[in-house]
């Protein structure tokens, strides 16, 4: 029989606090819970352990979890009440599974590194069998890797669900791997952590990020992804949906309907690009030898003629193959580059106008917010004001 809406549904949230992502679901159940005045919600923050131990004694109407394990996994289904999965690991149990859309994420890094030029693609994921809803997002990415014609390779990250056994062997395996590959290469990496590993292997092997190896990964943890040097492009799951979306599917089965028969996917809020795959393969040696320039020395104040001398090549040859690559000048990619730093600034930091100004290598603040103005329609204060308010309302 269905329970009445009148009634209060007590929710328990089995969903480690620790992470973004996992703070996001949080976020997007709380949601729903203000938004249903008949839920209460039974929370305390925890990692990805063992049950916890007063889920024993605890008397609920439905539960919300990240699975990771089949010990937890059982602990949940013995409740007798309904469950709604927010990770995938025992799919196999037949709870409703609701994640993020590895068809659309993979889709949407594969266009990203292809639009910056990469033709070789790799992916970084877990031991095979370990977590089927990650295994299925690197198969998903080799299949488009392999319908455009393009050598595809891939790694099993030594990651026991969030632990590494022996960092130094990992970081030795993934070495040698990167190695291996063919340069320049884009690689997707199956979340941020191992996006994280990846760029500190990179960094300590020498290889340069992103001409030889290009790095994308999901998640878009600001916090890991903003740590690294180059910084990490990520793409956002969308947490706060997802969680919202998985509430309101318990919420219908606490009314007594039936589950759904399919998972239910989300779309990704976007792909969030930073330093980690900002670069465009050309094959043309003048071309991406002021690229490779432009990039290392963007926010250094350098001008078009330090281009044009650093490339050897005359001003007009320079920009005559900027335009027939890029689709605009060397001015312009200059420009381009110090204004997605400047917003990543205003967004993100308390720095003030001026020092951005400097930061970014424009040669005055007039100058910075003038061309701002013509470029983004606003000026560098109210973008930042508007930026803020944005963050407040997610």
């Amino acid at each position: 029989m269905a329970k009445s809406r009148n009634r209060t549904f007590r929710v328990a949230i089995l969903v480690e606090w620790s992470r973004a992502f996992g703070r996001g679901l949080i976020d997007g159940i709380a949601r729903f819970a203000r938004e249903h005045e008949h839920w209460s919600l039974d929370f305390e923050p925890r990692g990805f352990e063992a049950p916890p131990p007063w889920l024993d004694d605890w008397q609920g109407d439905g539960i919300l979890a990240r699975l990771p394990s089949r010990r937890l996994a059982e602990a949940v289904v013995a409740k007798g009440v309904p469950v709604v999965d927010l990770f995938g690991t025992c799919s196999e149990s037949g709870m409703p599974h609701v994640a993020g859309d590895n068809a659309q994420v993979a889709q949407m890094a594969f266009d990203h590194l292809w639009e910056q030029g990469f033709r070789q693609f790799a992916y970084c994921g877990l031991q095979p069998g370990l977590n089927r809803y990650i295994d299925h997002r690197g198969e998903l990415f080799r299949q488009l890797a392999e319908a455009a014609g393009c050598p595809f390779r891939s790694f099993a990250s030594m990651v026991v669900g969030v632990t590494v056994p022996n960092w130094e062997l990992e970081h030795q395996l993934k070495a040698a791997w990167l190695r291996e590959l063919p340069k320049p290469i884009g690689i997707l990496a199956c979340y941020d952590e191992p996006g994280c590993h990846l760029l500190n292997a990179c960094r300590r092997e020498g290889l340069r990020v992103p001409e030889e190896v290009a790095v994308v990964s999901v998640g878009n943890d600001a916090v890991l992804c903003e740590m690294t040097r180059p910084t990490l492009s990520s793409i956002d799951h969308d947490a706060p949906q997802i969680g919202y979306k998985a509430a309101a599917w318990l919420e219908r089965l606490m009314q007594g309907k039936k589950a759904p028969r399919q998972p239910l996917r989300v779309a990704p809020r976007g792909l969030v690009a930073r330093r980690s795959t900002d670069m465009l393969v050309a094959d043309d040696a003048d071309l991406a030898r002021a690229l490779a320039f432009i990039r290392s020395h963007a926010f250094e104040g350098i001008s078009v003629g330090d281009v044009v001398r650093h490339a050897a090549v005359s001003q007009s040859v320079l920009e005559r193959k900027f335009r027939a690559f890029l689709g605009r000048t060397p001015k312009a990619e200059l420009l381009r580059l110090r204004m997605a730093r400047a917003k990543e600034l205003l967004g993100e930091s308390e720095l003030s106008v001026k020092e951005i100004a400097a930061r970014c290598g424009f040669s005055g603040e007039k100058y910075f917010s003038d061309a701002f103005v013509r470029q983004c329609d606003a000026r560098p204060a109210a973008y930042r004001r508007a930026r803020r308010h944005d963050a407040e309302l997610d």
